[in-house]
């Protein structure tokens, strides 16, 4: 091989995108998680956060004498169980890239670019997103009808949800 095909060959490598660039994307054999699969997980996590409410949150609350049954939005029980809530997906999705109930479903939340889970990405997601969705129910069903199974928190976060190999 000669000087001129060498150095032809190596500004042919040096012109491709970037893998983040021209729509590329660093999962292009991932199979995208639907809604059901998503909604199980999602159900399971419900139940493990419901379960770390009514071991840890009711019997502190009980012990220094809180309402534990106030229907005030910004009743300390709200605040708490709101923050165990928010809490849990947030430090799951960034440590573990997934929460329990995407555990026991094989599921992963991963950015559309390939980019490791930052704090702002995971935040965006698990508490801007999720809040918004939360109140907003029926954007939740966005995942059923999106190419990439995206609802409307993993919009604002360039994320999806895949399954793990």
């Amino acid at each position: 091989m000669d000087n001129n095909q060498l150095d032809k060959e190596r500004m042919e490598w040096e012109e491709q995108p970037a893998p983040s660039q021209a729509g590329y994307t660093l999962f292009s054999n991932a199979r995208f998680a639907g809604f059901w699969m998503r909604l199980w997980a999602y159900l399971l996590d419900l139940l493990v956060i419901g379960s770390i409410d009514r071991i840890l949150i009711n019997p502190i609350f009980r012990a220094i004498g809180l309402d534990l049954h106030s229907g005030n939005f910004f009743a300390p029980i709200t605040i708490a169980t709101a923050l165990t809530f928010y809490g849990y997906f947030v430090l799951m999705t960034k440590f573990f890239g997934q929460t329990i109930g995407k555990m026991v479903f094989g599921l992963r939340v991963i950015h559309l670019h390939g980019e490791k889970l930052t704090w702002s990405t995971v935040l965006f997601r698990e508490w801007i997103g999720r809040f918004i969705s939360t109140f907003i129910f029926i954007l939740y069903v966005l995942v059923a009808f999106l190419p990439k199974k995206q609802g409307i928190h993993d919009l604002f976060a360039d994320t999806t949800v895949v399954h793990e190999q």
